[in-house]
């Protein structure tokens, strides 16, 4: 018998997937519930918490830079610019893990060298906030402008950006006066106000650039601005413009010195010379100096291994921070000690018969002169430079008075205002050198002292301030670059108003109140012979000065000689001569200015360093460029009235035979 298949339940398979279905209908409606419920806590419960976040997501705050103050000369001369420069930069958040790739795209597009990468790098790590550009490379050409333009397809994160940077337009000239301003660093960034230095990316590194960087930096702005989802910039919604820097106006005068650069160029030297009436620096050269626009944006390696390497030290601010022996220069003040602590009547006499001795048949401690000036009262020794006559007074004074009155003068101390480099040197005293040396000061030590060899040095800066005390009588003015800040007012007039109060400011001495103020005179008549006597050792650059010059020559030894040798600097090397040094101030009577020069081996100062420093009072008082072919053409600044002083001081100068 056959046998067939049982027949199909249809009523078994309907309830099975009605069953079924209802199952994944419920599942479905738990579904769509756990979603709408989702929803309404997302859209109801945290509205305001996710709306913030959106908003925030959406809505950046930016810092805006403060455009820096620009800085003039005295006579309005632009020293200090700010000028657009363009650069190529990387944002970070849309280049994401692509970043070595872009950066060798970038490469074979413009020149980026290795440095530059490496800068790159450490800059990018050190990011103050998200969403910040980091500069690659400065100061595109217009050519690499164009290059990078039409890649931009190829290059997500890559943008061209224009930034303001600080421009020298007289390079080298300004720079050990000035300083300049570089690229912001992480210990900088610690030292400053962090939010108001924020999208700031310069900061003043060296000298007024540095010592005023509170008023020349100005207030940072602030802007709310809506970006896209890749971090771009849409559109700015609110803005709070930042306070620009103040623009400075500097005592320097351009002119003088560049005709002063000129002068020592092909030396390694100094020159301060200073407004005795105002303590304005009129001008502060170094010689040989750098541009300072190689550091703004970041120098290379080699320019910089050039400059640090160079013999000639040029990155060194000799005027500032140069120490030297300053000889015969020292010695208006050792003889005004010698003379006010009644040490010595004006009138003391010695006989110099080319050496000086402490004791009979004892070290002889030689004049200049070897043959001697035989009988020498103060008027020749200063004119005559006699070493003898400041020995004696020496030892019958002893260090305590001079130490003292080089003290009052400004040695061993820093007095300026606004050069935050300057060194102090140090002041040899009794207790100075059994503090230093663990040695009693001995009657030798004073000897050298009275003629500036020995323990003290001293910079350009402080003899030229010496100078200045010495044209004013004892009175102090402040040595200082600042002249006021500048502002031009609604009608174009402009402003120069001194701030209130200046932070971290150098103390003032006081003035010197000597017990005989008429020996004040006294000094400075036997600083004019120095340069319109018959015999002054300076006498050749009084020849036909139109005004009357007060001064004082140096002559500073740098290698020791023994007792029974001869100084022959033709069997020395260039770097063993003597360095040349003189100060002066003119007119003597009513001096409008002080000059301190110093020529590193240069070797008489007489011979070397006192024409410079006539060249300069010329340039200044006259107004005529000694530089400059044409010597005798005078340029707007011409003070006739100095001549008619001169006419009638009744010097006249000899010819140095």
């Amino acid at each position: 018998m056959s046998r067939f298949d049982p027949i199909k339940d249809h009523s078994s398979e309907n309830r099975t997937f009605t069953f079924r279905a209802f199952i994944a209908f419920f599942l479905v409606l738990v579904l769509i519930g756990v979603l709408m419920g989702r929803l309404y806590f997302l859209q109801v419960i945290e509205y305001d918490r996710f709306a913030a976040m959106s908003e925030n997501n959406r809505v950046q705050l930016q810092p805006v830079a403060p455009t820096r103050g620009l800085i003039y000369d005295t006579h309005g001369v632009l020293l200090a610019d700010n000028r657009p420069s363009y650069s190529v930069t990387i944002l970070k958040e849309e280049v994401g893990s692509h970043l070595d790739e872009t950066l060798e795209e970038l490469r074979s597009i413009i020149d980026i060298n290795d440095r530059e990468i490496e800068r790159f790098k450490k800059r990018l790590n050190q990011r103050r906030r998200p969403y910040e550009t980091i500069p690659v490379r400065f100061r595109l050409t217009e050519e690499e402008i164009a290059k990078l333009a039409v890649n931009y397809h190829r290059l997500s994160g890559v943008q061209v950006e224009a930034d303001l940077i600080r421009y020298y337009p007289y390079g080298s000239s300004l720079v050990h006066a000035m300083g300049y301003v570089g690229r912001i660093n992480e210990q900088e960034l610690q030292v400053v106000n962090a939010q108001n230095y924020a999208g700031t990316h310069y900061i003043g590194k060296l000298g007024i650039e540095n010592f005023y960087e509170p008023i020349l930096h100005g207030k940072v702005g602030m802007q709310k601005v809506e970006t896209n989802a890749r971090g771009r910039v849409m559109r700015i919604l609110e803005r709070i413009d930042p306070e620009p820097g103040k623009d400075l106006e500097l005592s320097l005068d351009l002119r003088l010195q560049q005709i002063t650069e000129k002068l020592i160029a092909d030396e390694k030297a100094s020159v301060v010379a200073i407004d005795p009436k105002t303590g304005g620096i009129l001008a502060l050269v170094s010689t040989p100096a750098y541009d300072p626009n190689l550091f703004v944006t970041g120098i290379s390696n080699e320019d910089y291994s050039a400059l640090r390497d160079s013999d000639d030290l040029p990155l060194f601010n000799r005027a500032i921070r140069g120490r030297y022996p300053p000889g015969s220069t020292v010695k208006p003040v050792t003889g005004l000690a010698a003379i006010d602590s009644d040490a010595v009547q004006p009138s003391h006499t010695v006989w110099d018969p080319g050496f000086y001795t402490l004791t009979k048949g004892g070290r002889k401690y030689r004049d200049w002169k070897r043959s001697g000036h035989g009988k020498v009262d103060m008027s020749l020794a200063f004119a005559q430079s006699c070493d003898v006559w400041f020995y004696d007074v020496a030892y019958k004074m002893g260090v305590d008075p001079m130490s003292d009155y080089l003290g009052r003068f400004g040695f061993g101390q820093v007095t300026s205002l606004d050069l935050p480099e300057a060194l102090s040197s140090f002041l040899p005293s009794r207790e100075w050198k059994r503090r230093t040396r663990k040695l009693p000061w001995y009657p030798g030590d004073s000897l050298n002292l009275s003629i500036g060899q020995g323990f003290l040095v001293a910079t350009p800066l402080q003899l030229a301030t010496a100078a200045t005390v010495l044209a004013n009588r004892g009175k102090w003015v402040q040595p200082k670059l600042l002249k006021g800040i500048r502002e031009t007012q609604p009608d174009g007039t402009v402003t120069v108003t001194m701030p209130d109060r200046i932070e971290n400011a150098s103390p003032i001495p006081e003035d010197i109140e000597l017990n005989h103020p008429e020996y004040w005179e006294l000094i400075v008549d036997d600083m004019v012979g120095v340069v319109h006597g018959s015999r002054g050792t300076a006498r050749k650059i009084g020849l036909d000065a139109p005004y009357k010059i007060a001064g004082k020559s140096g002559t500073a030894q740098v290698v020791g000689i023994k007792q029974d040798e001869r100084y022959d600097a033709d069997k020395l090397e260039k770097r063993f001569h003597d360095h040349a040094l003189f100060i002066a101030f003119a007119p003597a009577d009513d001096p409008k200015i002080a000059v301190a020069v110093v020529i590193e081996n240069g070797g008489g100062g007489s011979t070397n360093a006192a024409p410079v420093a006539r060249k300069v009072m010329d340039a200044y008082l006259l107004g005529i460029d000694p530089t400059s072919p044409e010597e005798l053409q005078q340029a707007s600044i011409v003070d006739y009235s100095i001549m008619d002083s001169a006419a009638s001081s009744g010097y006249v100068g000899h010819r140095h035979e």
